[in-house]
């Protein structure tokens, strides 16, 4: 098996190691790193559970190999809250809408998201709604989700009372 030397940043932290080449991003990120936010269940990058930020953008970490991610900088759902632990606005506005259950989708849901409103984009409802189509979510029948969509975007209220 071959074996590669890669350096990557995670959530601001910087992190060396040997990696098979068939080891996927989000097997490294899991076994290798701890950060067990990122859930892999399809392996076939259809449910989305798996989705962390390579370089600000989305990606399906079973579908991308840890090599490829070297010298990259990867953001999953561990590090979308603030050090103080104060909620990003994505993970607020899921929380306030009740778009989450189980929380088994929720971490890709939530990088998607931010994905696409953190870059100082102003991403309409559609454009939105359309990203959550490469998600699966078995709980929620998608309307909290949906409703956290529109409070991203300022288009509605949330419906939860929470400090």
């Amino acid at each position: 098996m071959s074996e590669h030397r890669i350096e990557l940043t995670v959530n601001g932290r910087r992190h060396a190691a040997t990696v098979e080449a068939r080891t996927s991003l989000g097997e490294f990120l899991r076994e290798e790193l701890g950060y067990t936010g990122t859930h892999l269940a399809c392996e076939h990058g259809v449910c989305g559970a798996c989705t962390v930020m390579l370089e600000g953008l989305a990606v399906r970490s079973c579908l991308m190999l840890a090599v490829q991610a070297d010298g990259g900088e990867v953001t999953t759902v561990e590090g979308l809250a603030e050090a103080d632990g104060s909620l990003h606005p994505v993970q607020q506005a899921l929380r306030d809408n009740y778009g989450l259950q189980c929380g088994f989708c929720t971490p890709g849901v939530a990088i998607t998201l931010a994905a696409l409103t953190t870059s100082g984009a102003k991403p309409e409802v559609e454009d939105l709604e359309a990203a959550m189509s490469g998600h699966i979510c078995r709980c929620t029948g998608y309307q909290g989700i949906r409703r956290a969509i529109r409070q991203l975007t300022g288009t509605a209220q949330p419906v939860g009372e929470h400090a």
